[in-house]
């Protein structure tokens, strides 16, 4: 029999295991630690802060450890730290989490070593960061709207669908007579979504929708896929104005970020084009790279190109010919910002209407279709004599 030392200490045991088991899986996890892009602005800016205020890095990753309430991202900082301690340069410490830190931010440590001022270059990825995440909420916000809207009407629907249409179904019945096209449409889909059975029913649908999802995504994954998702998506009405201004004001600030950090050109294409997201912007970079290493300038391939607008060509010119390229790349980035802005604003006042429009005809689609019969209660009473 047990004493009850020796229960307790076997408790312990059990607790030590799982706590070890635990950290194990933890640091496995760390090694394919995809780190936010807004916790990772909020990570830069207060190492940069750390940086100016003079603190050694060691100090600063390890005050960073210490505040931070992820646990995963705490063994990532905890590994870099450790190795800079060793005497692991910053940029080789963080190359080891690729998931955890883009190439962008590798390449701007590089170029801050290199340079002798890491800090001040933190602080400009970090503001380049926080731009990118201003952005994404910006798409997001005009985004969540709609699609809220339409999962309603998706809702609203199916209800209608299952429960309301087959009252008026079994009203109509008792006529006996030809109902108008929309009705019987109507009801042979409630007849065809209420015959499906309980346990099959939801989830066909599901299934079906996961299905679309799934082969959908894996093609999108192609690279044809890809090139015509990215096409469709800049060329598409209504939205494609502003994927397209997105995408140009993320070019440019990635391009002025890097060069003015000290990143060599070629170096600046690369990531750019990596980091741009789409194939337009990546075709542009690679031709951009071919041009320039064999002598020449950026503004000739973006002539040529007619993904960029005339207003940006004639601005790269201009800060070719002044020497400051990666000013003008910012200016222009802050000009398309203020474009999405304002694209933004127009479109969310202009969707309100069409979703309201939307749902008027599709709801009441369907509430005519279902009263058409009543309002040719006359017509349809007669054919039963």
């Amino acid at each position: 029999m047990a004493t009850p030392a020796t229960s307790a200490k076997n408790q312990s045991s059990v607790r030590a295991a799982q706590a070890l088991a635990k950290q194990k899986a933890l640091e496995k996890k760390a090694k394919t630690y995809k780190l936010d892009l807004a916790e990772l602005s909020i990570f830069t800016s207060q190492l940069a802060s750390l940086l100016q205020a003079g603190l050694p890095l060691v100090s600063c990753l390890e005050a960073l450890q210490d505040q931070t309430e992820d646990q995963v991202f705490r063994i990532v900082i905890r590994d870099v730290r450790n190795d800079i301690s060793t005497g692991t340069s910053f940029s080789a410490s963080v190359k080891k989490f690729p998931k955890a830190f883009p190439n962008l931010f590798i390449s701007m440590v590089e170029a801050g070593e290199a340079s002798g001022g890491l800090a001040e270059i933190l602080g400009k990825v970090a503001g380049y960061f926080e731009s990118s995440v201003k952005l994404s909420k910006k798409v997001k916000s005009a985004m969540t709207y709609p699609v809220a809207v339409i999962g309603l009407a998706i809702a609203l629907v199916n209800v209608l669908l299952i429960f309301v249409i087959p009252v008026f179904a079994a009203m109509f019945a008792d006529f006996g007579a030809k109902l108008p096209v929309p009705t019987q449409m109507l009801i042979d889909l409630s007849n065809f979504m209420k015959a499906m059975p309980p346990h099959l029913g939801g989830w066909t649908l599901v299934v079906g929708a996961y299905g679309v999802f799934f082969f959908g995504s894996k093609y999108v994954a192609t690279p044809k896929g890809r090139r015509q998702k990215d096409q469709f998506l800049v060329r598409a009405p209504i939205f494609g104005n502003m994927v397209h201004k997105i995408a140009l004001s993320r070019f440019c600030r990635t391009y002025a970020t890097l060069m003015r950090s000290g990143v060599p050109i070629l170096r600046t294409l690369e990531i750019v084009s990596s980091a741009s997201g789409k194939v337009q912007v990546e075709d542009a970079c690679a031709e951009i790279a071919k041009h320039v290493s064999q002598g020449g300038q950026v503004s000739d391939i973006m002539a040529a190109n007619t993904f960029f607008p005339p207003m940006m060509k004639h601005m790269v010119k201009a800060g070719e010919t002044t020497g400051n390229v990666d000013g003008m790349m910012n200016k222009i980035a802050d000009f398309y910002d203020t474009e999405i802005d304002a694209t933004v604003a127009a479109l969310t006042s202009l969707i309100e209407p069409l979703l309201i429009t939307f749902l008027g005809v599709v709801v009441g689609g369907i509430v005519m279709a279902m009263f058409l019969p009543i309002f040719q209660l006359g017509a349809v009473a007669g054919g039963v004599n």
